[in-house]
């Protein structure tokens, strides 16, 4: 390190200022401040360097010793600052150099408020009196600054990606912060944005707004012009680092130098970088495989899986950059790459550069297609718990790496063991997901050895006797397409039958043939053909090796169409309408579509399969008579007689596929082991003991370790806003019922309260009340004890966000144009990527019931303003889209003309406390007519009652009584 003199610009924030003045201010004088006379110079003696050694002090041409009774270590920095030492690090004991010779001067210095840079305009006290002197605080302003030597490593932690987060500098080996408070600002921020290749700064954070960091802290009073290169090289004020603490940690929010746009998750689509203040394309022949491994590393996004060319995430709007990515794959940032000259030849946005990046890799095995999970999280590879690992993530997951379908799931260590860090997510596909991305997910409570992990040997890659079945509900029903000459093509027939569709489900493990079929126009392919007129024995391994025609030497088109098949193995089962995937109406996937069970011989051995299927756990409560709501289209199942040992309902006992005497009011639903909900107990609104439904009864969750993202999440989840305080002034005692969790950690990457990391479940987690978790959220529940009502009934009502969202130019607010409000104003959501999820969660915010469609290219017109959102992937189960993850829309590359709308059923959910569960969605027009009816019940009631009193006085020949109680006698014809 070096010192070096820099004037210090603009005024000291007030926070240093006040402590620094505190510290001697009972030694202070208020004497007007004039020069103490005699004094010369200072200097340090009797040591082996310059910046050590006995204080030495020049009084009218003499030099002597400084008496030691009043001397400190804030007296001890000025002299250091003065002689361009640096700080005082400590004051060693008496005589620690030796003797002094000359005469000891018996001034006591201190600091006056306003100390100066230098020894002499502090303030002195002679043996003749008090005489002080200061050059005010414009001098305790020029100082010697801190420069580094070389330039420090520099990181960003707490954020939610390498581009975001706490500020920390690597020196003497260890890691620290830097302190924000007055002194941090945008060109500070524009630095580290620059030295870690992250693009532009967008925000300069003060008061630890990443969480406070932990060891010491390196600088302070930072002061960059914004042309630096490294943090290192601006100029810092060592001083101020005694009155910082990780309280005023400082953070960074930079654009990032490269974004994904218009793929199906945050780590595909078209790449665009970062120049200026611009994002621009890339053409394709400037990008190859390994800019495309640097640019997934940045993003944390794993490994490329491919790269695209041609625009195939759609063409861009915005300028082209002129330079190739000549990146060699072991740069630190993309942004580190070399780059080619620019352009001599033009390029269109036709030849946009893309990639797919993913997150998830198999290791250990013989081929790249078998071997142990690995999820890559935050940067870093860890291995997958098994617990929940079935065969239907399993084939989501090989279908994304490109591997075919999963043959098999191998026992945990199967590909040996590894050392790499265990992430407890638990992923729930159906099997149509493109990616384990889109799949649900949860983590709280996860309970998983290090030797149980997650394993999967695929099919294979693809080839030219690769078939695969699209458009349908599962992997093993659908249009048949097969893989030839590097692509995908439809297969055409027009005598397809059971027994071609019998090749196709074993040569996909999917079982036997249930149904060999024509898809409906709708449904039917447009790409090219792979195979026409196949004739099979059903008996052969593989389509291919059917007596099949080319499609070169087919005749004319039309002749034949396109062929599905439905498998056994499509059979599915799942839970619907509850508020989670573990609790809800049971319905069953068969030949192609969803349908329901119905009640008749219902009991907890046929629900305890169910929940087993699903890995939810045991059954804990069977739901009859709809209680879920009613299904529509087919009843699959009447009369089910499980034992509870079976491994699916479809080895159960019951009547034939479709045979039954049932109707949707009678629709069959089971409460899993599994299914868990929040509530507030004890709750004043917002406010009370947070608890957790799990196995069947409400238990509390315990608060060590709990982190603040932790109770945003929290109070997210109850619909009681975005953010929350722990309370701590708890009662003592020990605890009664159950304590079902502790150490829930929330992080970044958690968008769920269901996806922290947590202690596993155990019913005595904590036992004192002290170690409960208290809560009070910023938000107010929407209805009076809605922390007590499972969240099929929470998410269905209007969301806590519901003032953020809007649905414009449909006929009533649950249908058109979706506009959020941001920043004080309303603004439109980019269609990109919008689908039903989306549209789902969109509907919910609305209060509007479940969504009809998702609607895409200003199908209500184009809106103006902002674009506030791009690129939403929800999950479907958010309570708003500001819980989904999205890009900001001010990229560019969206316009009003791709605005997103939503078709909503209008329909909400009515808690019903006799049942205990959410009654059938009720519409409008069906209340209104429930209170017509009411209405008119009443009136025929009333007028019955007239007629009985007649009757009755016509037969004991009563009078009718006129005011003031006299009776008159019955005139004929009265009654």
């Amino acid at each position: 390190m070096k010192i070096v003199q820099k004037e210090k610009k603009g005024m000291l924030s007030l926070w240093p200022v006040r402590k620094l003045l505190r510290i001697h201010e009972h030694q202070s004088t208020l004497s007007p401040p004039r020069l103490s006379p005699g004094y010369t110079g200072f200097r340090l003696v009797n040591s082996s360097t310059a910046c050590a050694g006995t204080v030495e002090v020049q009084v009218l041409g003499t030099w002597g010793t400084l008496c030691a009774s009043r001397w400190d270590l804030s007296d001890a920095h000025v002299l250091c600052r003065q002689l361009n030492c640096g700080f005082a690090e400590s004051i060693p004991g008496e005589e620690h150099f030796g003797r002094g010779t000359g005469p000891v001067w018996r001034d006591s210095f201190h600091l006056w408020k306003g100390e100066g840079s230098r020894a002499g305009v502090c303030g002195s006290t002679w043996e003749g009196g008090p005489q002080t002197c200061s050059l005010g605080l414009g001098a305790l302003l020029t100082g010697p600054m801190l420069v580094f030597e070389g330039a420090a490593e520099v990181r960003l932690e707490g954020g939610s990606w390498r581009c975001a987060g706490r500020v920390e500098v690597k020196q003497q080996g260890q890691w620290g912060t830097v302190c924000g408070g007055y002194f941090w600002d945008m060109n500070d921020t524009a630095v580290v944005c620059k030295q870690l290749g992250c693009g532009s700064a967008l925000q300069a954070h003060k008061e630890a707004h990443f969480g406070s960091g932990s060891g010491p802290i390196w600088m302070a009073g930072v002061e960059c012009d914004g042309t630096e290169s490294a943090l290192s090289e601006c100029t810092n004020t060592e001083w101020i680092r005694e009155y910082c603490d990780h309280r005023w940690d400082a953070g960074v929010t930079c654009s990032g130098f490269v974004q994904l746009v218009g793929g199906d998750s945050p780590c595909s689509g078209r790449v665009e970088i970062r120049d200026g203040d611009q994002w621009k394309t890339i053409c394709d022949s400037d990008f190859g495989p390994k800019a495309a491994t640097m640019v997934c590393r940045e993003l944390q996004c794993g490994t490329a899986l491919s790269v695209a060319g041609a625009a195939h995430f759609g063409e861009g709007d915005g300028p082209i950059w002129d330079r190739e990515l000549q990146c060699v794959g072991n740069e630190s940032f993309l942004a580190s790459c070399p780059r080619g000259s620019p352009r001599d030849k033009s390029c269109s946005h036709t030849k946009d550069a893309g990639v797919t990046c993913t997150r998830f890799r198999l290791v250990n095995g013989s081929t790249a297609c078998e071997g142990r999970v690995e999820v890559q999280v935050l940067g870093t590879w860890g291995k997958l718990c098994a617990s929940h690992w079935d065969l239907l993530d399993a084939h989501v997951l090989c279908r994304h790496l490109d591997c075919g379908f999963a043959e098999s799931i191998p026992r945990p260590g199967h590909f040996g063991r590894a050392t790499h860090p265990f992430w407890r997510d638990s992923f729930h596909c159906d099997g149509t997901e493109g990616h384990l991305g889109q799949c649900p997910v949860t983590a709280l409570g996860a309970l998983c050895s290090q030797e149980n992990d997650a394993a999967v040997i695929c099919s294979g890659e693809s080839d030219s006797a690769s078939l695969r079945l699209v458009g349908g509900g599962s992997p093993c029903d659908g249009r048949v397409e097969i893989f030839q000459n590097g692509a995908w093509g439809r297969v055409l027939d027009d005598q397809w039958d059971v027994q071609e569709a019998s090749v196709v489900c074993r040569q996909l493990r999917c079982g036997e043939a249930g149904t060999a079929y024509n898809p409906p126009k709708p449904e039917r392919g447009t790409g090219p053909v792979g195979l026409r007129g196949v004739r099979c024995a059903g008996h052969e391994a593989n389509l291919a090796l059917c007596n099949t025609s080319l499609p070169e030497s087919a005749p004319a088109a039309g002749v034949a169409e396109d062929v599905g098949v439905v498998c056994w193995g499509s059979r599915q089962v799942r839970l619907v309408n509850g508020s989670g995937r573990c609790a809800g109406r049971v319905e069953v996937y068969h030949q192609g579509s969803w349908g329901t069970i119905c009640d008749d011989g219902w009991d907890l051995l046929d629900a305890t399969v169910i929940c087993h299927q699903l890995g939810c756990g045991g059954a804990v409560e069977v739901v009859g008579s709809a209680q879920f709501g009613e299904g529509s289209g087919q009843i699959w199942l009447d009369g089910v007689n499980c034992s509870g040992a079976e491994d699916s309902l479809w080895d159960c006992p019951a009547g034939s596929w479709g045979q039954h005497d049932c109707g949707h009011k009678e629709d069959a639903g089971v409460i899993c082991s599994e299914f868990m909900a929040l509530r507030l107990e004890n709750s004043n609104n917002c406010s009370g003991r947070l608890q957790v439904f799990y196995n069947g009864t409400w238990g509390s969750v315990c608060s060590n370790s709990m982190t603040p993202k932790t109770v945003l999440l929290a109070c997210k989840e109850l619909g009681c806003g975005d953010e929350g305080s722990l309370d701590t002034q708890r009662p003592s005692g020990r605890t009664s019922g159950p304590t079902w969790l502790d150490h829930v950690q929330c992080g970044e990457r958690n968008s769920s309260f269901w996806q922290c990391p947590s202690g596993p479940w155990d019913p005595q987690s904590c036992d004192d009340l002290q170690d409960e978790t208290h809560i009070t959220c910023n938000g107010n529940s929407e209805l009076p004890g809605h922390q007590h009502l499972p969240n099929s009934c929470s998410l269905s009502l209007p969301s806590p966000d519901r003032e953020k969202i809007r649905a414009v130019g449909g006929e009533d607010g649950c249908s058109g144009r979706v506009e959020v409000w941001h920043r004080g104003s309303w603004g439109t959501v980019c269609d990109d990527s919008w689908d039903m999820r989306d549209a789902e969660v969109a509907c919910r915010q609305l209060g509007c019931g479940p969504a009809v469609s998702a609607l895409h290219e200003a199908a209500f017109g184009m809106g103006t303003g902002p674009i506030w959102l791009e690129q939403v992937e929800c999950r479907g189960t958010e309570p708003s889209l500001q819980d989904c993850w999205a890009r900001p829309g001010d990229s560019g590359a969206c316009r009003h003309k791709e605005d997103a709308a939503v078709n909503c059923s209008g329909e909400w959910q009515v808690w019903d406390p006799l049942l205990g569960y959410c009654s059938r969605r009720v519409s409008l027009p069906i209340i209104i007519c429930i209170v017509l009816g009411a209405l008119l019940c009443l009136l025929l009631a009333l007028l019955a009652g007239q007629l009985r009193s007649a009757r009755a006085g016509r037969r004991g020949g009563s009078f009718p009584c006129g005011t003031g109680g006299r009776c008159l006698p019955a005139r004929p014809g009265m009654l």
